[in-house]
């Protein structure tokens, strides 16, 4: 909702009934865009809705509108008074960008495809363009990516690589740092290069050299990290990631944090998909779009059958990462995926379970596999993406991946 009253944006508007505040007021306001007309007589018996929030009012109510099931009130369950013409949703999509944050915009953009029928609408290139990029929209493309017309498709890729974009922008310098800093934590140098400076410790072992009147410290001593020799690879990361549908958001950020891994040459990475069957898509690694526009959301789930390709991607257990990106809920053999986890982390993989890779917070999944997960050393929780660099730096430096999700309330119940 709206931070400012409509009052700063349309003019003093009508007088403010005696003895109300003016932040009682905003809270009436707030609750009467809120619940919708039926509000009004309580929420604002004195006053008329100013010139915006009646827009406002028209927006929410074109995707919340009223069909009496909730006796008031606006319903995330209620039908849709978009209409049916490319047309009427882009100037819809443009209305709530001008009176809402991008993240309620994003919220609203998700209900009108999950409720309103709207996918078919976003195969048209115009509309796509009106639209507000971000992870959920990514994934509903990728739903339909077989589907879409041509005259659609550059239109979609420009979608997918400003989300792409922006998740690197915010993720992928923290996944660098991470996992030099785990790999290059034993190899202390004299004379470290400015970008391997460890700051931190530098500062904490100058101390001594304070200096009161600037208010400075005089560092005469730096403490940093070889980088790693280049000549091969020193751990091997395999990404195993569930593209059904339940997973879209999980599938996004992993393509793109996977990418981002495959930049890092003292990592192996490599990178699969799966439903019923498994694909490879390591070498689409170079661009993430690709990699993206290579996976079908959808479809069933055998588990058991990428664990078991991700199983012969195995050369050197002690120095290999797998993790399983899955809501767990198997359509295939249970029994053998069980044992093919129990060989992973009895070869001494370090093998881990993320139940989901987003900012959706934790899916429906089988409690009981991830438990029996988590018996075998495979801790199964969900976690968000900016907690995956550090998970990710804990799984190299061969570090109980388990604690450190107890430590940060990831494990599950």
């Amino acid at each position: 909702m709206p931070d400012h009253p409509s009052s700063d944006v349309d003019g003093p508007g009508p007088a403010r009934p005696a003895g109300e505040s003016a932040a009682q007021e905003e809270r009436l306001r707030r609750w009467r865009l809120i619940l919708g007309a039926p509000a009004a007589s309580v929420c604002h018996p004195a006053r008329a809705l100013s010139k915006r929030d009646a827009d406002i009012d028209a927006a929410l109510d074109a995707l919340y509108d009223a069909d009496g099931e909730s006796g008031g009130g606006r319903s995330r369950r209620r039908r849709a008074g978009l209409g049916g013409s490319a047309p009427a949703v882009t100037r819809w999509l443009g209305d709530i960008r001008d009176y809402f944050p991008s993240s309620v915009v994003q919220v609203l953009q998700h209900d009108a495809v999950q409720r309103l029928g709207l996918a078919r609408l976003l195969m048209e290139p115009e509309l796509l363009a009106a639209a507000e990029p971000d992870v959920h929209l990514v994934g509903t493309l990728l739903s339909l990516r077989s589907a879409l017309p041509e005259r659609t498709r550059e239109t979609a890729r420009m979608v997918v690589r400003t989300v792409v974009e922006d998740i690197e922008r915010r993720l992928a310098q923290s996944l660098r740092s991470a996992v030099f800093g785990a790999l290059n934590r034993g190899e202390r140098a004299r004379t470290p290069r400015l970008p391997d400076v460890d700051w931190n410790r530098t500062i904490l072992a100058n101390l001594r050299n304070y200096q009161p009147e600037q208010r400075t410290v005089i560092v005469d001593r730096l403490i940093g990290y070889q980088r790693a020799r280049r000549v091969a690879a020193l751990r091997d990361v395999i990404l195993l990631i569930d593209q059904s549908g339940s997973m879209a958001s999980s599938v996004v950020y992993a393509g793109v944090l996977g990418a981002s891994l495959a930049s890092i040459r003292s990592l192996s990475t490599r990178l699969v998909v799966f439903d019923t069957s498994v694909v490879d898509l390591t070498d689409s690694l170079d661009d993430p779009v690709d990699v993206l526009f290579g996976v079908q959301l959808g479809g069933g789930t055998d588990i058991d059958r990428a664990v078991g390709y991700g199983a012969s991607l195995v050369r050197r257990p002690a120095d290999t990462v797998l993790i399983l990106i899955s809501d767990l809920i198997e359509g295939g053999d249970q029994s053998s995926l069980i044992a093919r986890l129990r060989g992973l982390v009895d070869s001494g993989v370090t093998v881990v379970v993320l139940l989901a890779l987003s900012d959706d917070g934790t899916p429906a999944y089988d409690h009981g596999l991830a438990a029996t997960c988590a018996q075998l050393g495979a801790p199964a929780f969900a976690c968000t993406p900016d907690r995956f660099p550090e998970l990710l730096a804990t799984a190299l430096r061969r570090e109980e991946v388990g604690r450190w999700a107890a430590l940060h309330g990831l494990v599950p119940a």
